[in-house]
């Protein structure tokens, strides 16, 4: 079963998952896009059930030197595995909020395992 959200309702969505972040955590994200993507690219691992994908070097691992001439970081949030996993709209924004959570986690060097335990995986 897919829940239909359009572009708009689920860019908002987005938005205000982003919007729930606290101040203090989202004044430190720097140089990082936040993009939706209807699907994940094939070749991106867990394809094609990702719900979310941070493509980066997190904070932990960056040298004093990053930044000059870097890309920005992205996050990847794939509208169509989070439609088809979630049973109605409540239960779609949550885990919107949850795996933009995790994805920014990630940003930050939070693995998989410490997000699980955190309630955000």
């Amino acid at each position: 079963m897919t829940l239909h959200m359009s572009a708009a309702e689920f860019d908002h969505a987005v938005d205000d998952a982003m919007a729930s972040i606290p101040e203090d955590l989202l004044k430190q994200l720097d140089n990082v896009a936040v993009l939706i993507q209807d699907e994940p690219d094939a070749d991106m691992p867990g394809a094609p059930h990702l719900l979310g994908l941070y493509v980066g070097v997190p904070l932990t691992q960056r040298s004093s030197g990053y930044g000059f001439g870097n890309l920005p970081d992205r996050i990847y949030i794939f509208k169509g595995p989070l439609s088809r996993q979630a049973h109605n709209r409540t239960e779609l924004l949550r885990q919107i909020r949850v795996t933009v959570v995790h994805e920014i986690g990630h940003y930050f060097g939070i693995d998989d395992a410490r997000l699980h335990e955190l309630g955000w995986g």
